[in-house]
């Protein structure tokens, strides 16, 4: 997953990753994005010679099959919350778009992706839309940004949420903060407690929470690594981890991936959107890199 840089610093280019089509951003400072056209789905943002999400060894790469890892764009449809397949179909779809498509905004590259209904779509899900996936690459920042059109007579109700997978050293060692004192549903054990103190990770874990008003911190082995923000229509914060058990049963993950990813996933899922006939909706989720000052950690 590389990229040729320009003159000028800017770059973007068409490339392929394990044989599918994608566009690469690069800026002048070395940050870069891979984004596949399959799914719009980001695979890989690299900011202070890092890289930020998680992306599964085992990912399948043929084309149909979803990839593991990255953001996914979860759209029509929210897991297995109604009759289409598991997350909807935009995240197997080819969306359109070209390298020389992506435009310089402010320190960084934008470049917007569509999907519109076609035949297939409305085979099993029959409403006209227009997708669009934003990627706004800036030093040590990411902001993606999902916005849907209804160009049709009649509402379109639809649920959503950027799949977004997060790659740790350890799990074990991270936690996240911003979600305190906020009710949620425990997946694991169908329940509604409330959030005490930060959020720690190591069994499996799956909870749907409300969206926190401030931003919430990713933070490593105790040091401040990532803020992560989300725009108000988005309405929950979904926080995934398989832990080792279920990571072990599933296909397109080593036994011990569930150690290096955490999903933080912008989500408006509890409740569909209702878009009006000619309606335009649109949430963004917004990642920017935080560094520990070596006052706060001696030694570092």
């Amino acid at each position: 997953m590389s990229c040729t840089v320009l003159d000028s610093g800017f770059a973007a280019i068409a490339a392929e990753w394990q044989g599918l089509p994608a566009i690469c951003l690069t800026l002048p400072g070395g940050d870069s994005a891979l984004v596949a056209l399959q799914g719009a789905q980001l695979l890989s943002w690299v900011t202070g010679g890092k890289e930020q999400l998680f992306l599964s060894p085992l990912a399948a790469h043929d084309g149909a099959t979803p990839i593991r890892g990255g953001i996914p764009v979860c759209f029509p449809q929210f897991n297995q919350r109604g009759p289409l397949v598991k997350h909807g179909f935009a995240r197997t779809l080819a969306w359109q778009a070209s390298a020389d498509e992506a435009v310089v905004d402010g320190d960084g590259l934008r470049l917007t992706l569509r999907l519109e209904d076609n035949a297939a779509t409305r085979a099993v899900w029959p409403h006209a839309f227009a997708a669009e996936l934003s990627v706004w690459l800036q030093p040590a920042a990411l902001t993606v940004a999902l916005a849907v059109h209804n160009p049709g007579d009649a509402a379109l109700a639809f649920t959503a949420a950027l799949h977004t997978y997060l790659r740790v050293n350890d799990v074990t060692e991270s936690t996240l903060s911003g979600l305190e004192g906020l009710r949620y549903w425990d997946a694991v054990e169908d329940s509604y407690p409330q959030q005490q103190g930060a959020l720690g990770f190591g069994a499996e874990l799956d909870r749907v929470y409300p969206r926190p008003a401030p931003a919430m911190q990713l933070h490593a082995a105790g040091r401040p690594r990532l803020r992560i923000t989300q725009d108000a229509p988005w309405t929950e914060t979904v926080v995934w981890n398989p832990g080792p058990a279920l990571c072990a049963r599933l296909a397109d993950m080593p036994a011990d991936g569930y150690r290096h990813m955490l999903c933080v996933e912008a989500a408006a899922i509890d409740a569909p959107v209702l878009l009006a006939p000619r309606g335009r909706w649109q949430a963004a989720q917004r990642f920017e890199q935080l560094v520990a000052s070596a006052a706060a950690h001696p030694g570092a």
